[in-house]
């Protein structure tokens, strides 16, 4: 039955196969045929632009020729005859090919030398000026030549002149008649590549009808055929390997249970006095133990060790009956640690006979990465440990400096102001008008230094724009006042005309990571232009602070974390910013300047 069915499949699409081929051949004979066709028409189209083109030239060497007549009789002086005599005969020349090869043809330019009746008769009945023009033109060359027959010359210009007006008149007709053939040309090719369509869209739906579509049912009912011829021998086959499919399929379990306990765990059974019954291939790989060492026991066999092997042997005479799991840490062979995680269950053989099974997993590359964990971090904790007593040294260290700063200008400029104004007052004599006059002038100006040294003092401990007017307003005062003191070019820009009051924690440490950053571009980075930009969103306030300094490798720095360095510093300015929940970016380049970022959410 299934050959039958095979032989029915492959005479059909034998069949099929030749239905196709005719169709395809058709196909490929129509466009064949069409194009052709088409060729041959535009072939025929291009002489007749060519010829159309040349009927113009013609026209305008008729009326070159005249031109050029009337020029030599005319205007042209007698020792310039020669010269305009050569230009007429040249033209001349091309002139009578020109008419030649549209009258009878010209292989080389492409002209046919057939021709219809009417181009025929147009041709016939403008030969006769041609002829006219020609011999006329002849014999007032000679006369010119030969400088005679001056009024000769005047009647062959006039019967020049009348022929040419002729002569284009018909070569005109002549090309509207070229004109009108190609258009009819066109026309019929035109008709004919709407016949040739329609040709070859009435052989495709006779295809369709009669090859495509039955063909497509043929098909269907083939595939049917084998579909269902599939089925049954699907169902067949099904039947008869099920049997000895279950059969294997057991012995297949098995096997592949026991390559993969040998493979892949390490387990051994153990009786229970602790000798090894079985143990499995990896794990006598990872223990180096033979067959030939079948009498030793699991203890020793797992470390040369005394004291472990006791400590062994005392958990499999101890959990006979209960079992035990844990993690065990033992000295193998090759003194190497080794770390197992170990499962140990009775299993029950036959009555009254029992053994170990023992289970563990290779935990050391585990044990041993956390270990490096616990080691990393308590040095990674040491080290912020000794950050945190630099830091603080370093706090402690700028009080100190800050609390000096203020008593040498307190001592130096304030306290010796005022020591001077105590004494220019107990100086002065009223009597003497005139010196008291100027002891007082002098005064004042001293008053005027001393409240002047009082601000800046109270200034750099906190400025009373921070706490008045708040962030952006202390920053433009910063930026004002340190430009004036140190004659650097420093800019303050609101871009985004922010007008909100931070919490003064925020503000005072914002100003002072701003006032540090501007101080490091003056005293370090030798900048000479620095401008601070303050920017905000809805939840993220930015101050940028660029100079055009020096600059620095920001890896190297930070790598580096000492005072004499900067790497300090930066490290500072990055504690300081996490006590506001803020970040800091640095980016600088050497030779080009800095950029310092701090964006705090708001």
């Amino acid at each position: 039955m299934k050959s039958n069915t095979t032989a029915t499949v492959n005479l059909s699409f034998k069949n099929l196969r030749r239905l196709y081929l005719f169709a395809l051949l058709t196909i490929a004979v129509t466009v064949l045929l069409s194009q052709l066709l088409i060729q041959y028409n535009l072939h025929s189209q291009l002489s007749d632009s060519r010829i159309i083109n040349f009927s113009g030239k013609q026209r305008f060497l008729s009326q070159k020729l005249t031109k050029e007549i009337l020029i030599l009789n005319y205007v042209t002086p007698p020792e310039k005859n020669e010269t305009e005599i050569e230009k007429i005969s040249t033209i001349i020349k091309l002139w009578t090919f020109n008419q030649n090869a549209l009258e009878t043809g010209n292989d080389s330019l492409g002209f046919p030398k057939e021709k219809s009746k009417i181009v025929i008769d147009l041709f016939a009945s403008i030969k006769p000026n041609f002829n006219t023009i020609l011999q006329n033109t002849t014999v007032f060359l000679n006369n010119k030549k030969r400088g005679i027959n001056e009024e000769q010359n005047q009647i062959l210009v006039q019967k020049i002149i009348e022929n040419s007006a002729v002569f284009l008149d018909k070569m005109d007709a002549i090309v509207g008649q070229y004109d009108k053939e190609a258009l009819k040309k066109v026309r019929l090719q035109s008709n004919t590549e709407y016949g040739i369509l329609l040709f070859t869209m009435l052989v495709l739906l006779l295809e369709f009808l009669f090859i495509f579509k039955p063909t497509n049912k043929r098909v269907e009912v083939l595939i049917s055929k084998l579909l269902s011829s599939e089925k049954k021998a699907l169902k067949l086959a099904y039947n008869t390997e099920i049997i000895s499919e279950q059969k294997e399929n057991s012995v297949k379990e098995l096997k592949s249970l026991n390559y993969a306990m040998e493979n892949t765990l390490l387990y051994c059974r153990v009786a229970n006095d602790g000798t090894i019954i079985h143990i499995g291939e990896k794990f006598a790989k990872l223990l180096k133990y033979s067959n030939f060492q079948s009498d030793k026991k699991f203890s020793e066999v797992l470390t040369p060790i005394e004291k472990e092997q006791l400590f062994i042997d005392r958990i499999i005479t101890g959990k006979q009956k209960s079992g035990w799991q844990g993690e065990i840490n033992v000295t193998n062979a090759e003194n190497e640690i080794l770390w197992l995680d170990l499962s140990m269950v009775p299993v029950t053989i036959k009555k009254e006979e029992s053994e170990l099974l023992i289970i563990c997993f290779n935990i050391t590359i585990r044990k041993k990465a956390e270990q490096e964990v616990e080691r990393l971090n308590a040095e990674n904790i040491a080290e912020k440990i000794n950050q945190q007593k630099i830091i603080s040294s370093k706090i402690v260290e700028n009080q100190e400096h800050e609390q000096n700063r203020i008593a040498r200008e307190i001592h130096d400029g304030i306290g010796q102001m005022l020591t001077g104004l105590k004494f220019s007052l107990e100086s002065i004599n009223l009597e003497d008008k005139e010196k008291s006059a100027q002891k007082i002038e002098y005064l004042k100006k001293l008053s005027l230094d001393i409240i002047k040294g009082v601000r800046t003092a109270t200034f750099n401990l906190m400025p009373p724009e921070l706490s008045d007017h708040g962030i952006v307003s202390s920053l433009g005062k910063l930026t004002l006042e340190l430009s004036k003191l140190t004659g650097k070019n420093i800019l303050f820009y609101n871009k985004t005309d922010f007008d909100q009051r931070l919490d003064s924690l925020i503000e005072i440490n914002l100003y002072r990571l701003t006032q540090e950053a501007i101080n490091n571009a003056i005293k370090y980075a030798e900048s000479t232009h620095i401008i601070v930009q303050l920017s905000h969103s809805p939840t993220l306030l930015s101050v940028t602070i660029d100079d055009n300094g020096k600059g620095f490798d920001v890896s190297k720095v930070e790598k580096n974390k000492t005072i004499e360095s900067g790497g300090m510093g930066l490290l500072f300015m990055k504690e300081r910013i996490q006590y506001i929940n803020g970040r800091i970016f640095f980016n600088s380049i050497p030779g080009e300047g800095t950029r310092i970022t701090f964006n705090i959410p708001i």
